[in-house]
């Protein structure tokens, strides 16, 4: 675009809004792409416009609001929509619940092409239906299109952005401990599982008790196994005790268990394995007495059907101490980041 005396831009197109505000109004007296005319002379002049940006021919330049829409497009997914543009920005919007995730390298070396910018929630975030997820534009008024089309190019190659949906899971639940067994203490589970679970699209099969018997804790696996779950959750016996049964009984059902501790407090000791499609946790006693622990943060990637690999947990140790603040608003918070 270049820069020109308004009496010289009669019969050229205004490449951005002019604000007026006037008697309490405030929005565009003239609107991008307005052809200037010479009876538009005095209107500009009371604005305080002695000179407009037109567009130069064959500039290769593009406008804040066309780059913007086609970031949108080349970051588009089947269940999101977008808000714009408005002040030379669009916004990306969830269409249902589920887990956002985002190509970080990815969206890194798109912010480093120039003017571009793309901002999202992190990577690995649990959001609801019309949550906004992202938010995307140049920061100039204009930019050369060579820099769009890089993010175009490099956006053909890789997804910048994914939302999965939760998916329906059955779940089967099994909480270990002669002394819960016996009924000498009161189980203090199974309720906080029934209200985590409210959360997703889960079918709980039944909740099942069992002695400190690595035969008995096998079978209730079997059990629920045979009946079709999707996620098996234990409790009880997750410490590294030698009569710590339930991690042997997990490996007895045929499970790999891809980690039996995790660099994140609360929950440190939360054992994660699989059989085939079979999600299995192993969840520490920390859950039962507060409001959040490594529970509620792996939940959201399992009912999103993605399985933990060895590196996705380790990588729980930097944002995976809680800061045990006085009212909890996970996920709005440091905790469970990766």
């Amino acid at each position: 675009m270049k820069k020109i005396k308004i009496e010289d831009a009669i019969g050229m197109a205004i490449c951005h809004d002019i604000t007026e505000m006037k008697d309490g109004f405030k929005g565009a007296a003239f609107k991008r792409g307005h052809v200037i005319r010479e009876e538009d002379i005095p209107h500009l002049l009371n604005l305080g416009k002695r000179t407009v940006f037109v567009w130069e021919e064959n500039a290769g330049e593009i406008h804040e609001e066309d780059c913007a829409l086609r970031l949108a497009e080349m970051t588009k997914l089947p269940n999101v929509h977008f808000d714009g543009p408005s002040e030379g920005k669009m916004v990306m919007i969830a269409d249902e619940r589920g887990l956002f995730c985002v190509d970080i390298e990815l969206q890194r070396e798109i912010n480093s092409i120039g003017d571009i910018t793309i901002s999202s929630l992190p990577n690995h975030y649990p959001v609801g239906e019309g949550a906004k997820l992202s938010a995307m534009r140049i920061v100039p008024l204009v930019t050369k299109e060579e820099q769009i089309i890089r993010a175009e190019e490099l956006c053909q190659e890789r997804k910048l952005f994914r939302l999965y949906p939760y998916q329906a899971k059955k779940v089967g639940v099994i909480i270990t401990g002669s002394e819960v067994y016996t009924g000498r203490i009161k189980d203090k589970f199974e309720p906080v599982v029934r209200a985590k679970m409210k959360q997703y699209p889960a079918e709980i099969l039944g909740v099942t008790i069992c002695d400190d018997d690595l035969d008995m804790i096998t079978a209730a696996g079997e059990k629920y196994l045979n009946d079709g779950a999707d996620i098996l959750i234990f409790t009880g016996g997750m410490s590294v005790d030698p009569d710590d049964l339930t991690p042997t009984a997990i490996r007895r059902l045929g499970a790999e268990i891809i980690t039996h501790g995790v660099p994140a407090q609360p929950g440190n000791m939360t054992l994660v394995a699989y059989l085939d499609k079979v999600a299995i946790m192993g969840i520490p006693g920390a859950a039962i007495s507060l409001p959040t622990t490594m529970f509620d943060v792996l939940l959201p990637q399992i009912f999103a059907d993605l399985k933990f690999t060895k590196e996705d947990l380790v990588r729980l140790g930097d944002g995976g101490f809680c800061q045990f603040c006085k009212e909890c608003r996970w996920p709005n918070c440091t905790f469970g980041r990766y």
